[in-house]
């Protein structure tokens, strides 16, 4: 396959510290052009990656008509704009997460994309063979109806760190959200993708929290946007979704990710390390049985190299990406029914 000819815009610490490098050592995509505003970044990138093309703004890089397609490295605030651009100019585009900061910029995006291949980087853990493993377990119907699927990942606040989170990472404005947009899209992407996307949201309630006030110097002064929420979320047929996650909180750190159901049920643990294991709970008559269904080590995944060549592979062969519009909008309507629901302290019903 010809290897597909990308331009990176944003060479901040996700541009070079992750797509840069994996799609240096991969065989299906060519950086071609990298550009960002900073130009101290932009050559430093260039140099260290052996790239010839610079630009000092993501435009510049759209308009080279050599480049096929776009990974657009920074917050959401910034993003949309430049995803536009590029469909207007015909380019296929990667997102990184969130993939927009509201559903409106969504249903554009959607509308705007005509036939180019729209992508977003939400299903990074999907490429860990554990959750290769709990997927098969689903589709085969192992654990029989789904019941409760659940995300549980809180985690205690540390030390004050020596340099605090950039203003984008808690703030509506910049990024579309806090802790919920940030982490809490891989949440949903990971357990919607082991469960093959058939989960259909319906109603959610959900509450959220800003920091507490003794532990403000974790984030920047002007961040408006919570570091800590849940929300049980009703769908179709019966399942509900618990799904809570909280950074430098006031409690012991406790991540769990869990997928009930009426014959069994399925305990994983969705970031990377070295000998996990992946349970599997089944009843029977006699009671409950526990077999470990995969074990090794996930120490070092190239998770954004997978999302890059899934994304490379659906531009040459026209198949549909990991996270496509489609699957983004459904994580665009529980994010904004989330924070609906906090800011009215009410249920609130998705529209289809």
């Amino acid at each position: 396959m010809e290897p597909v000819r990308i331009g990176i815009i944003g060479c901040g610490v996700i541009g070079t510290g992750s797509h840069l490098p994996e799609a240096a050592d991969s065989k299906l995509v060519t950086v071609t052009a990298v550009a960002d505003i900073i130009e101290e970044r932009v050559k430093n990138a260039a140099g260290r990656f052996n790239i010839q093309k610079t630009y000092a703004s993501g435009d510049e890089l759209i308009d080279d008509p050599s480049i096929e397609a776009v990974v657009l490295a920074m917050p959401a605030g910034d993003r949309f704009a430049l995803a536009r651009r590029a469909l207007a100019k015909k380019k296929h585009v990667l997102l990184e997460k969130p993939a927009v900061r509201t559903l409106a910029e969504m249903r554009t995006l959607m509308a705007e994309r005509g036939d180019r291949v729209v992508a977003c980087c939400s299903p990074r853990f999907l490429a860990a063979p554990s959750a290769q493993a709990a997927r098969q377990c689903v589709s085969e119907g192992t654990l029989g109806d789904l019941r409760v699927v659940r995300a549980r990942a809180v985690l205690a606040a540390g030390p004050a760190p020596k340099n605090p989170p950039p203003p984008w990472r808690v703030s509506h404005e910049r990024n579309g959200g806090g802790i919920l947009v940030n982490w809490g899209c891989y949440d949903l992407d990971y357990l919607f993708g082991i469960t093959g996307w058939k989960l259909r949201p319906e109603r959610v309630s959900a509450k959220v929290w800003p920091l507490a006030e003794h532990l403000k110097s974790r984030v920047d002064p002007c961040s408006d946007a919570e570091n800590h929420f849940a929300a049980l979320i009703h769908c179709q047929n019966g399942t509900v979704i618990s799904f809570e996650r909280g950074e430098f909180v006031s409690a012991a750190t406790d991540q769990a990710w869990q997928i009930l159901g009426s014959k069994g049920s399925l305990r994983m643990h969705m970031l990377a390390g070295r000998n996990k294991e992946l349970y599997l709970d089944r009843s029977s008559a006699d009671g409950v049985a526990t077999d470990v269904i995969w074990r090794g080590d996930e120490e070092k995944l190239q998770n954004t190299r997978y999302v890059l060549e899934d994304f490379a592979t659906a531009i040459r062969t026209g198949s549909t990406p990991l996270t496509p519009l489609e699957h983004s909008l459904i994580l665009q309507q529980i994010t904004d029914a989330v924070y609906a629901s906090a800011r009215e302290g009410r249920e609130i019903v998705i529209e289809r």
